[in-house]
C-alpha cells in the first residue's frame, strides 16, 4: 500500500501534535513537531542570553542557526517521538511558558524559517511522515496527499494547554494561558514569513466536541478512501 505525507496545520492548542503522533503510531510513519523545532531555537537562544527580556537581534539568531542540530528519537516507553537537540533530549524543555512567550518572535524571522524549512523537508522525502505546524500544508509540502487544517474554540484551547502545562508541574493562570494563545495567533496569521493559513485543499477539522479516539478514527477513514483510490 502506498505511504504518503500527512501534513497538519492549525491554531496554538487545538491537538496537532496528539493526533500527528497517534496517526504516526497508528501508520507506522515518522512523526515531525515542526514547532518543536522552533522552540528549539528559542530555547537555544534563551540558554546563550540572546533573548533578554523577550528582545533580541535577528543577525544573532541567525548566526546561531549552524550551532543547533536537532532530530527526533522514538522513545519505545512512552511509544511518542521525542525532540533532540544537540543531542540532549529537550521535549519538556521546550514547553515552558518561557519557551512559549518568545517562540512566535523568533519563527518569524526569514532565515530561521527557511533553515527549518530545509530540514524539514529532508525529514518528509521519503514519503510516510506526518508533520504538524503552521505552515506545513501551505509551505513545507504544498503537495502532500493529506491536508488537515485543526481548529476548536479559545475557551477549550486553554483549558488544554492549562492540563497540559499543569502535567509538567507548570502551575499557570488561566488569563495568561488565554493572553498568550491570542498573542500567539495573532502573530502566526500576521507574520509575513509564511504565516499561518488553511491550505486551499486542506480539510478543516474542528475538534471542539471531539475526543482524542473520535478524532483519530474520522482521519483514518479519510486515509483508507485515500490509499483506495490511489491503489
Amino acid at each position: 500500500m502506498s505511504r504518503i505525507t500527512i501534513a497538519i496545520d492549525g491554531y496554538s492548542s487545538c491537538g496537532k501534535s496528539t493526533l500527528a503522533k497517534a496517526l504516526a503510531a497508528k501508520l507506522n510513519y515518522a512523526y515531525i513537531d515542526s514547532g518543536a523545532m522552533y522552540r528549539c531555537v528559542t530555547l537555544y537562544c534563551l540558554r546563550n542570553g540572546i533573548i533578554k527580556k523577550k528582545k533580541f537581534d535577528n543577525a544573532e539568531v541567525i548566526a546561531t542557526l549552524p550551532n543547533i542540530k536537532l532530530n527526533f528519537e522514538f522513545n519505545p516507553h512512552t511509544k511518542t517521538s521525542e525532540t533532540f537537540m544537540n543531542g540532549e533530549n529537550v521535549e519538556k524543555l521546550i514547553r515552558t511558558m518561557e519557551v512559549a512567550e518568545n517562540v512566535s518572535k523568533i519563527s518569524a524571522i526569514k532565515e530561521v524559517r527557511e533553515h527549518m524549512v530545509l530540514i524539514q523537508r529532508e525529514f518528509g522525502q521519503h514519503k510516510g511522515v506526518v508533520m504538524d505546524g503552521r505552515d506545513i500544508g501551505s509551505h513545507v509540502f504544498p503537495d502532500a496527499e493529506l491536508k488537515l487544517f485543526m481548529t476548536a474554540d479559545i475557551e477549550t484551547r486553554v483549558q488544554r494547554r492549562m492540563d497540559e502545562l499543569n502535567s509538567k508541574g507548570e502551575h499557570v493562570d488561566f488569563m495568561e494561558v488565554k493572553i498568550n494563545l491570542t498573542n500567539r495567533d495573532y502573530d502566526d496569521v500576521n507574520r509575513k514569513e509564511s504565516p499561518l493559513i488553511r491550505a486551499k485543499d486542506a480539510i478543516v477539522l474542528d475538534n471542539t466536541d471531539l475526543s482524542r479516539e473520535e478524532q483519530l478514527d474520522y482521519v483514518i477513514k479519510l486515509i483508507s478512501g485515500l490509499l483506495l483510490t490511489r491503489d
